[in-house]
């Protein structure tokens, strides 16, 4: 089984339970009425980038799908919370690429994203032999990976909200929905 398509979602969810938080979250994403299995961080060669709106035409209720998800949750009031996946995809069709998980505390929706998309980028460096310091600032980095020419493309989807100020709980999820 090789995924030949995967999409991005996210959503926020906030609720007096934990576990209906998290299903509201999903709900938001649009992605609740799936049977969700984690996955570890491989984008496949060849894996074609969808909408949203598009990935979804290819599921139906109840049908198991592979997933690269981040989450975070609190129930402190003004908490901010985020969570992030992050994406690298090397250049021509036959390597494969990485998605990264990230969530965090305190942090906003670009800090956050851009630390998903710096791991999934430098994960994929080091297996391509990029050279690189790993002290410099995410952007320069950014240009010596695609000044290499071995690194197509990266991005990142993220969601983040503050914690609800009547402690109910809040989630947040960032999710990569593989299609098979």
């Amino acid at each position: 089984m090789i995924p030949s398509k995967i999409f991005f979602t996210k959503g926020v969810g906030v609720h007096k339970d934990l576990l209906a938080s998290f299903e509201t979250a999903l709900r938001d994403a649009s992605i609740e009425k799936y049977n969700i299995v984690m996955v570890s961080s491989i984008f496949p060669p060849g894996c074609n980038i969808l909408t949203k709106e598009e990935g979804l035409k290819y599921l139906k209720p109840g049908q198991i799908v592979y997933s690269i998800m981040a989450k975070n949750q609190t129930n402190e009031p003004n908490r901010l919370i985020s969570a992030a996946v992050g994406l690298a995809i090397p250049s021509g069709n036959n390597h494969y690429g990485y998605l990264s998980e990230y969530h965090a505390f305190d942090m906003n929706e670009k800090e956050t994203g851009d630390y998903a998309e710096d791991l999934a980028a430098t994960m994929l460096a080091t297996t391509l032999g990029i050279e690189f310091d790993p002290s410099i600032a995410w952007d320069e980095r950014k240009d010596i990976y695609r000044a290499s020419g071995r690194i197509f493309n990266s991005m990142n989807i993220c969601k983040s909200a503050y914690g609800d100020k009547n402690h109910l709980w809040t989630t947040v999820i960032a999710a990569a929905i593989f299609i098979i």
